[in-house]
């Protein structure tokens, strides 16, 4: 696969770095691949943040593009373990065979060891520093944050199946990177930033294109980015942070234009009550 690449994508800067040079990527995409083409369980785990619903969100839109059986869980946690009792409680409950989880590592062997007896694996995406003595599959890349990965992976899972329009994801990377560096963006980030960033007004996203035409935004820069991140990020009321977090993940992946006017009208009353309080 890092010929297919670089045959295909070389020329093209804007695709960032060959993701193949990431170690264990080639092991990922051919488990992903066999879940896929096998039909098995998927769930996405990633954390209850901007950069976390984004990159869930991602993965989502391109895994029912590819017709996987796949759901997702929010962890409203903000520790970077995996969190045993959600696996036994929640995501053994969704029939998951292969968990993709972003941000969160295995925190021990006997949490490894438990994850297999539930009949799963866990494919761990990190930009941390983290010691990996497990037989789980890490894909640790610290040039990004977790939605520059979680394209990174994207990118690869495109290269093996062909497919030609990865790059229609890059708004929500985007978005993901700028929240996830609180503005400061550099290095991979900054490439798939920029590229995003001269995307966004031509979305084919019908949340992110719901949210720009409520708030009025018509020129993309920096500012209004922020204020869309403003809008995403989930309140804590008496809904529950992560049941708005489920909502911003709707947004993004709904195909429903006027259901998408609809969470939008809902996330604005939310951020401006947050305020008034």
């Amino acid at each position: 696969m890092h010929k297919v690449w670089e045959d295909k994508c070389s020329p093209n800067k804007t695709l960032g770095h060959n993701p193949f040079l990431i170690n264990n990527m080639d092991i990922a995409i051919n488990r992903i691949a066999k879940a896929i083409n096998e039909r098995e369980k998927i769930v996405v785990y990633g954390p209850c943040n901007v950069d976390g619903i984004c990159s869930i969100s991602l993965l989502m839109l391109l895994f029912k593009y590819l017709n996987a059986d796949v759901e997702y869980y929010i962890s409203e946690d903000k520790q970077q373990n995996i969190s045993s009792k959600v696996i036994g409680e929640h995501v053994s409950m969704l029939g998951a065979s292969l968990i993709i989880s972003l941000g969160c590592i295995i925190e021990s062997i006997e949490q490894e060891n438990f994850i297999k007896k539930l009949g799963m694996e866990v494919i761990a995406l990190n930009n941390c520093d983290v010691k990996n003595d497990f037989e789980s599959t890490l894909i640790k890349y610290k040039k990004g944050c977790i939605s520059t990965i979680t394209f990174k992976l994207a990118q690869a899972i495109a290269a093996y199946y062909n497919m030609k329009s990865i790059n229609k994801y890059i708004d929500l990377a985007m978005i993901g990177i700028y929240s996830g560096n609180e503005g400061i963006v550099s290095g991979e980030n900054k490439v798939l930033f920029d590229e995003g960033i001269k995307y966004i007004l031509k979305t084919n996203n019908y949340g992110l294109r719901a949210l720009m035409n409520y708030t009025g935004i018509n020129v993309a820069n920096e500012e209004n980015i922020n204020n869309m991140i403003l809008v995403m990020t989930p309140t804590k009321n008496a809904v529950g942070t992560m049941d708005n977090a489920r909502i911003v993940v709707e947004l993004l992946t709904t195909n429903n234009q006027y259901r998408a006017h609809q969470i939008v009208k809902y996330l604005n009353k939310e951020v401006n009550n947050s305020l008034e309080l």
